[in-house]
């Protein structure tokens, strides 16, 4: 299937729209694909150059390269440039590799360990697609002259009344607006997702063996790119040792339970590796309902204290225009893997406050809260810490 067969072209006056929506030929249409080397953005730069377009691939060095080379499993490793390399001399596009290793180490990798050693469990890929994708190489794009900067994340990218909008994906497994809320308004409107409307993966993978891609079998990334052998505690230590600084576990009810490690080891709704045994918590399940990086103590307490009707949160991205004053009908995702519950928003100066219609267990700072109506992604912001909430 084509990509203009997937996504029916619009007519603007008398001049039809092609498959990305603008008004000229694909040959006349200069598209950049963001190339990590994987199944996903290697089908996209496939399906665009045999609908005509002019591709080009470029794909990001993002960490250091003899850790690269070594990592498997991993976007933007060594084999992953490789493999993009070999996928563009496949379809006969140019291609580039551009070293965006001291961006990526200052906009991604440094604030994820600050994150963690103010008691905080961060997305590095939301801010990696924030900064270094969709800022740096989108800037890259407009400076080659592209139309277009099309990658290969599960979001689709509707055109409404008001501009650009961006919706969850046609299947709701692989959907990645929740990674992608952060995207401003003004680069909805050069960014392109043709995978969004896909049926499965299985199609995906289909796509690409049609078009002769060697990746087509290539397994999915599962790790954070930057942490060897799955570790993000060894990384976090080495940006930033404090996190790494023994204290006491604590019950809500004020007893010293036992010591911990680091709090860098611990995350909002944790059960297991507390470090205490049945002695301590006469048998009591127990669960980490708080980290307080102040005193370096993590406070546990039962399953029922994890529970939040209101969530507060800073650095709000919005997309859909104005919000009510008097609050607004929404559903969220607290967390990726999280279903959309229902909830009513307020906007608060820079932030906003979620009121829950049912509280949610283990929500954690340094998460995103994503706010939907829908499949529309209304927008998104960072869950704040609770510091009013002491022993």
């Amino acid at each position: 299937m084509t990509l203009a067969q997937q996504i029916a072209p619009a007519v603007s006056g008398e001049m039809g729209l092609n498959s990305l929506g603008f008004a000229k030929r694909p040959a006349d249409t200069r598209v950049v694909v963001a190339m990590s080397g994987g199944v996903d953005s290697s089908t996209v730069a496939a399906m665009l150059a045999a609908e005509g377009y002019e591709v080009i691939g470029i794909t990001l060095q993002l960490y250091d390269h003899g850790a690269a080379v070594a990592k498997k499993g991993a976007c933007c490793a060594g084999d992953d440039i490789h493999d993009a390399r070999r996928v563009s001399e496949r379809l006969g596009i140019p291609h580039y590799v551009l070293d965006y290793e001291s961006r990526f180490r200052k906009d991604v990798m440094e604030p994820f360990a600050d994150a963690y050693a103010r008691g905080e469990t961060p997305i590095p890929c939301i801010a990696c697609n924030r900064t270094v994708k969709f800022r740096d190489l989108l800037a890259a794009a407009r400076d080659l002259g592209a139309d277009a900067l099309a990658t290969g994340h599960y979001v689709q990218r509707r055109d409404g009344a008001d501009g650009a909008e961006l919706h969850m994906a046609a299947d709701p497994a692989r959907d990645q607006s929740y990674f992608l809320y952060a995207t401003t308004r003004e680069q909805l409107e050069l960014l392109r997702f043709p995978l969004g409307t896909l049926a499965s993966k299985a199609e995906t993978r289909a796509l690409a063996a049609s078009h002769g891609l060697a990746v087509a079998d290539k397994p999915d990334s599962q790790d954070i790119c930057f942490v060897p052998n799955g570790s993000y505690a060894a990384v976090v230590q080495k940006l930033r040792p404090e996190a790494g600084e023994p204290g006491e576990v604590v019950h809500l009810d004020g007893r010293v339970l036992g010591r911990h490690d680091g709090i860098l080891h611990f995350t909002i709704g944790q059960r297991r590796g507390l470090g205490i045994g049945d002695a301590e918590t006469g048998g009591e399940p127990l669960y980490v309902v708080r980290l307080e990086p102040e005193t370096r103590r993590v406070i546990v307490g039962p399953e029922a204290a994890l529970g939040r009707a209101r969530v507060t949160l800073r650095d709000l991205n919005w997309l859909a225009g104005d919000v009510p004053a008097e609050g607004l009908a929404v559903q969220v995702k607290i967390r990726s893997t999280r279903p959309p519950a229902p909830a009513t928003l307020f906007l608060r100066g820079d932030g906003a406050e979620v009121v829950l219609d049912v509280p949610e267990k283990a929500v954690a700072p340094g998460q995103a809260c994503v706010i939907y109506q829908g499949s529309r992604v209304l927008g998104g912001g960072m869950i704040a810490r609770d510091i009013s909430a002491k022993l």
